[in-house]
């Protein structure tokens, strides 16, 4: 079996015709990913957006497709911190009905219905390549005008040691409101390569919550394109927790008139682990609001990456714009690259960014201890203190609960 790019080149040419959707668009795509392999390979070109990440490791990886599951799902599902809600599961990159419980309106799978959308960029970005590529399934969502959605979890499991493409869309009519839960997790050595388009009409709002608590030798790339509109607003959080290596990308158009874009996170890292989260907002309407915040914790020889950019067109004037990366570092060893960004062109606009890196407090440790409070409880105490601000931007106080435990899970096992 090949590996690297020639691996999933050679499997494409494989199914070339039997997938669903434009097999010219497929194929286009698959021209791309050739030319640019994948980032870091040895045989691929630079590419200046990947500078601190490398997918060397995804590209020496032998992916068996058609392996049998080695773990049993349902095992890996009631493990998860699943909220009583509708929920649409898919297990290795195919949708299970039997584990599904969702109503059929506004439900519906790609491999159904196959669109690849509007907004995406195979020509620009490899790892979107290779998701147009080789697409088999994936959830199509879409609320109707003035209606609202409520919650709805999407979790993908992992239960063998394979590559998945899910290929997702969600859209919201004018004035309509959803709460999506989005989980990954699973068992062994895998890739989960996820693209997302988003639509949020005039007046709506999608709150998009993400943990990602993959196993500790999976690969995890996520590429989000959100098109915000007048009044709407897109509000993310992330979770990243799993992954021997991870990379979640969000591209956030503010289309409309006063819209707002949200993209906040939270890394925590250990071991040789390795986390990207990288984000680009586009102001290209006038009174347009956007926030970025991101929460590193870095312990052992792990490393966080943030690459954050605001771009302000010539006609966004009013344009309120901030992002900030923090990161907090457990082990001397430990590695942080930050890297916030603004590209202006209006001069009517009010746009910051900073990054801070640093340690635990010592006085803060110090106090703590004298108090007779153990040094691995202080430093709880203290971590969770810094990943505080971040995870209140989760407003529904039990997803944000659920975040929480997920955080304690990640710390108690560091201890262990």
């Amino acid at each position: 079996m090949s590996t690297g790019a020639s691996g999933f080149l050679e499997r494409f040419e494989g199914v070339l015709g039997k997938l669903p959707g434009d097999s010219a668009l497929r194929a286009a795509a698959a021209a791309a990913f050739r030319a640019s392999g994948l980032p870091g390979d040895s045989r691929g070109r630079r590419i200046e957006a990947w500078k601190y990440t490398s997918l060397r490791a995804v590209a020496d990886a032998k992916f068996q497709r058609e392996a049998a599951p080695r773990h049993e799902a349902e095992t890996i599902l009631a493990g998860l911190p699943l909220l009583d809600a509708p929920r649409i599961i898919f297990v290795d990159g195919a949708w299970r009905d039997d584990l599904s419980a969702i109503a059929a309106a506004g439900f519906a799978r790609f491999a159904q219905q196959p669109d690849f959308g509007t907004l995406t960029w195979p020509d620009r970005e490899p790892m979107v390549a290779l998701n147009t590529m080789l697409a088999e399934d994936g959830a199509v969502l879409d609320v109707p005008a003035d209606h609202d959605g409520g919650v709805v979890q999407l979790v993908s499991i992992a239960a063998s040691d394979a590559d998945f493409h899910p290929r997702h869309s969600v859209r919201l009519g004018r004035g309509a409101r959803l709460t999506l839960v989005e989980i990954s997790v699973g068992q062994g050595t895998y890739l989960l390569n996820t693209v997302a388009e988003i639509h949020v009409a005039e007046g709506a709002t999608l709150t998009h919550i993400r943990l990602q608590d993959e196993a500790a030798s999976a690969f995890h790339v996520s590429t989000t394109y959100a098109d915000v509109e007048a009044g709407a607003t897109y509000d993310s959080f992330t979770l990243n927790l799993g992954a021997r290596l991870s990379r979640t990308e969000v591209h956030a158009q503010l289309t409309g008139k006063g819209g707002a874009a949200h993209l906040n996170a939270a890394q925590l890292l250990a071991g040789s682990q390795h986390a990207d989260f990288t984000s680009v907002v586009g102001h290209t309407a006038p009174g347009c609001q956007s926030r970025q915040t991101v929460k590193n914790v870095l312990a052992g020889k792990s490393r966080g990456v943030f690459q954050g950019k605001i771009e302000v067109a010539r006609q966004a004037q009013k344009t309120d714009g901030y992002q900030m990366n923090q990161a907090l570092l457990l082990s001397p060893f430990a590695e942080v690259d930050s890297k916030p960004e603004l590209e202006i062109f209006a001069d009517d606009v009010k746009c910051s960014h900073g990054a801070t890196v640093g340690e635990l407090d010592a006085e803060q440790m110090f106090y703590l201890r004298s108090r007779g409070v153990p040094e691995a409880e202080a430093r709880s105490i203290l971590v969770r203190a810094f990943l505080a601000e971040a995870l209140d931007a989760v407003a529904d106080e039990t997803i944000r609960a659920r975040l929480e435990a997920a955080v304690e899970g990640w710390w108690e096992r560091q201890a262990a």
